[in-house]
């Protein structure tokens, strides 16, 4: 399938609506969907969305997916964020990731998931907020911001999330070994997010990181509902 079907594919699946929505803060885009199980597993998901942190592109894509993990029993938090042209860059749309994270979600364990952009915001937050999360999954992300802006993936986007400066301390490349166990799920054919950011972050970083690389797929499809692709990402999120 060709990274236009795949997308396709994805933005033609019913839009779920959530069971709430709060804010956490004043701006329209601090806010968080949740989704609830009928039967709790005593999971809780927090999902990050992508689209190259830019204000066009919002949490509504990923929402076929936090309804999916939530009847897997999982309470989702799909979590909305200032982005880029919409009050968001360094240090806004981090900060905004730090304070989703610093609710409590009292006895419950706790998986970080994202996409693209939000896989990237997942892994930085796994290496600066110590104790939030149990496991992260990270989906075709872009672990590595200093060579996006050498690529200058989707335009010069990780120079737009920067504000064109170089800031190691906003890099999971530059973070050090990662504290909680992770799971990369990343398709061998994605033109987005090339594989290669996340087998050269495995390479770099060492454990406890679980890389599964999935042939002849792309960037949407691993957050397609109804995939194979899709089922590796639920799959993971599942894990011990």
């Amino acid at each position: 399938m060709t990274a236009a079907a795949e997308a396709d594919a994805l933005m033609a699946l019913d839009y779920v609506p959530p069971d709430e929505t709060v804010a956490y803060g004043g701006h329209p885009s601090q806010v968080i969907d949740f989704y609830r199980p009928a039967e709790p597993s005593g999971t809780r998901v927090t999902l990050l969305h992508g689209g190259f942190w830019r204000e066009a592109y919002d949490r509504r894509h990923l929402a076929p997916l936090a309804a999916a993990l939530a009847a897997r029993g999982a309470e989702v938090a799909l979590a909305e964020y200032r982005r880029v042209g919409g009050g968001g860059g360094w240090p806004e749309t981090f900060d905004d990731v730090a304070t989703v994270l610093a609710r409590e979600v009292p006895g419950t364990r706790h998986v970080l998931a994202g996409h693209s952009a939000g896989g990237h915001l997942a892994l930085w937050a796994a290496g600066t907020e110590p104790g939030t999360v149990a496991r992260v999954v990270a989906i075709a992300a872009v672990t590595d911001l200093a060579r996006a802006r050498v690529l200058r993936l989707s335009g010069g986007a990780a120079d737009e999330l920067l504000g064109g400066e170089h800031r190691p301390e906003a890099d999971p490349m530059r973070l050090g070994r990662p504290p909680v166990p992770m799971v990369l799920v990343h398709g061998e054919a994605d033109e987005e997010v090339p594989v290669d950011f996340s087998r050269r972050y495995v390479a770099a970083v060492g454990g406890p990181v679980d890389l599964r690389v999935l042939p002849g797929t792309g960037h949407f499809a691993v957050v397609t509902p109804g995939t194979p692709a899709c089922d590796e990402v639920l799959a993971a999120v599942d894990g011990p």
